[in-house]
């Protein structure tokens, strides 16, 4: 039996919260969850714009230290200039927990987008060497905002590349991935490999401006 037949754990009773939620990606994982099933919880630095946000989701919004809170896993979706600074404020809300950091540390110039150097190796390693309470997972790196948001758009056909190094971890937010249609969630490495695959997505970004596409990722032979 394939790797990822293997039985994940039960996730659809959690309740999901989005660090910078508000944000495009932010707001379309929270769209997609939700529609799942699961409750979702928003969050901003201002409770005023997380709630007008998530009004049109149908779900609640909040300050990112309520999200945190009360949140069973949390799900980092801040731009990167933000990243340390929001985990540094919030390591006591977030100890314990699950924490999927999506965040890719990216530049752009004439040429197009390109993977920033990191101090840590990555966004993920930058959140876990912060968050030594959480047990981080790096995953939703390479999922199109626009085919998150688009509600014309029932299915995803992609595969959702999940790296950490606390095995239940990874399943759960594998089990996690796999709730929304067309996703699978593929166990990618330790989180020291990273890296690669948060710059992956200046390839993509590429790929999608050359193309007029949305293009993700599927594993081959697994």
């Amino acid at each position: 039996m394939a790797e990822h037949n293997i039985d994940l754990p039960e996730v659809s009773g959690l309740t999901i919260g989005i660090l910078g939620g508000t944000g495009d990606q932010g707001r379309g994982l929270a769209r997609r969850f939700a529609l799942a099933g699961h409750p979702v919880l928003i969050g901003s630095r201002s409770a005023e714009r997380a709630e007008e946000a998530a009004r049109s989701l149908s779900v609640r919004g909040a300050e990112n230290a309520v999200v945190a809170t009360e949140a069973d896993i949390v799900i980092v979706a801040v731009p990167w200039d933000g990243h340390r600074a929001l985990l540094e404020s919030l390591r006591d809300e977030l100890d314990g927990k699950i924490v999927v950091d999506c965040v890719n540390p990216l530049g752009f110039d004439k040429r197009g987008a390109y993977a920033l150097p990191v101090e840590e190796g990555s966004a993920a390693q930058q959140a876990a060497a912060v968050l030594t309470g959480s047990r981080v997972v790096a995953a939703f790196h390479h999922v199109s905002a626009v085919l998150l948001l688009d509600p014309a758009v029932e299915r995803i056909d992609l595969d959702v590349l999940v790296l950490g190094d606390d095995r239940e971890a990874t399943d759960t937010v594998r089990a996690l991935a796999a709730r929304i249609p067309g996703f699978r969630g593929v166990y990618g490495g330790r989180l020291r490999n990273a890296h690669q695959v948060e710059a992956l997505t200046a390839n993509l970004i590429s790929i999608n401006r050359r193309y007029k596409a949305h293009a993700g990722l599927r594993i081959t032979d697994v």
